[in-house]
């Protein structure tokens, strides 16, 4: 039987950053395939796409304002893991239960985050260890909002001075959220953070492949010839 490359995937959903198209070709680099969709994809079309992990990309908005991005209830009904990042990250906290305030200090640049709780996404990745054994990492930021309050169930993750709740995990669903954003280069761990959550956490394997593309190909025009 021929190799199903598409078998292991990942759903992407664009809340309309510009660091969205990076989060889809890391996950691409790390050999996993993906598509990126609207935010609004519809309930069923998410199910019909039977990803094994979904990642809600970041946003410009404020999940304060009226009719402002939300994600499909799917997302959280397919019992899949899932990784906010930024307004995504945001949207889940308040969609499941928790709260978001706007920060009277906004972050936007280079960051130092305080690895905070004991999870599966960034157990062992940090860049580096304070004498008091604290482990922290250099990130991205780029956000004004702030999760406040966590939804049931989740424990900090990453915070800063001004951004306690700078991270939050629920491992036992396999949910996550980041206000950074690991998918630009200025994250340096970044790259091991997301091949963390696509083939760790969401158990995807690097099928998605220049070799195994090819060879997909050449089989798909010997069907068709």
């Amino acid at each position: 039987m021929a190799l199903d490359i598409h078998a292991h995937r990942i759903l992407i959903l664009d809340f309309g950053s510009q660091y969205t198209q990076l989060i889809a070709r890391r996950v691409r680099e790390i050999g996993v395939y993906c598509e990126l969709h609207p935010f609004d994809m519809d309930d069923e079309a998410i199910r019909e796409f039977n990803p094994r992990g979904i990642i809600l990309a970041g946003g410009p908005e404020s999940v304060h304002e009226a009719n402002s991005p939300r994600a499909p209830q799917a997302v959280f009904d397919l019992n899949v893991p899932v990784l906010g990042i930024c307004y995504g990250m945001q949207t889940m906290a308040e969609q499941m239960g928790g709260k978001v305030a706007g920060s009277e200090l906004r972050e936007f640049g280079y960051a130092r985050v305080d690895v905070v709780g004991k999870s599966r996404l960034l157990d062992g990745i940090e860049d580096h260890i304070d004498a008091d054994g604290v482990l922290g990492l250099d990130v991205w930021m780029s956000h004004g909002d702030k999760v406040t309050q966590m939804p049931a169930d989740f424990h900090v993750l990453a915070s800063t001075p001004s951004c306690p709740i700078a991270g939050m995990f629920d491992d036992a669903r396999g949910y996550y959220g980041v206000q950074f954003h690991p998918e630009v280069t200025h994250t340096k761990q970044g790259g091991r953070i997301l091949s963390r959550f696509v083939q760790d956490i969401c158990g995807c394997e690097a099928l998605w492949t220049p070799s195994n593309i090819v060879e997909d190909a050449s089989a798909q025009v010997g069907e068709q010839v």
